[in-house]
């Protein structure tokens, strides 16, 4: 009988920067292990017009309507502190799948590069989540990219122009 070798846990990535990178067309993010090991993984369009609305679905099921939405959103926005990006050296790949798992308090989401069994994975409680969201769509803007895929309510948050430089998650 053949037993599977057990696939390796993803490294967790206790913080991330996240930025549009014109020259690829794609949003890189930098993330760092509580170990202090860093990794870049690239986010196409596509991928991202996948995880988009399941991450939008799982806010939406949490409780509200579109106002209660947008106020919750604008809130953890507004709570997101400067903090200095990763400087991630180590390369990554292209996102290839994404697995997610949610909780009633958040989810969990594990990027795989081609080539990677092992992965990385990304913890997000609610208002985190929210706050990173906000960062991959402003970077939809700065890459002119549709965004169609977001809610409206996240539109509404949008009342300045974000700036050109890469935004950071910790």
């Amino acid at each position: 009988m053949d037993q599977e070798l057990p696939t390796p846990a993803p490294q967790a990535l206790q913080r991330v920067t996240t930025q549009y990178v014109v020259n690829e067309d794609r949003i890189r993010l930098s993330g760092e292990t509580a170990e202090g090991e860093t990794l870049v993984l690239w986010l196409t369009q596509r991928m991202l017009g996948v995880l988009i609305p399941r991450l939008v679905e799982w806010l939406e099921q949490q409780g509200g309507d579109a106002l209660l939405q947008e106020f919750a959103q604008q809130a953890a926005e507004a709570a997101l502190e400067a903090e200095p990006p990763v400087a991630a050296q180590t390369q990554g790949g292209c996102v290839t799948s994404i697995d997610i798992a949610t909780g009633p308090d958040g989810v969990l989401l594990v990027f795989k590069a081609e080539g990677d069994d092992q992965g990385a994975s990304l913890a997000l409680l609610n208002a985190p989540l929210r706050q990173w969201l906000g960062i991959v769509r402003a970077q939809y803007v700065i890459g002119g990219w549709p965004t169609a895929v977001w809610p409206a309510w996240m539109d509404e948050t949008q009342t300045a122009p974000p700036p050109a430089v890469g935004f950071a998650l910790h």
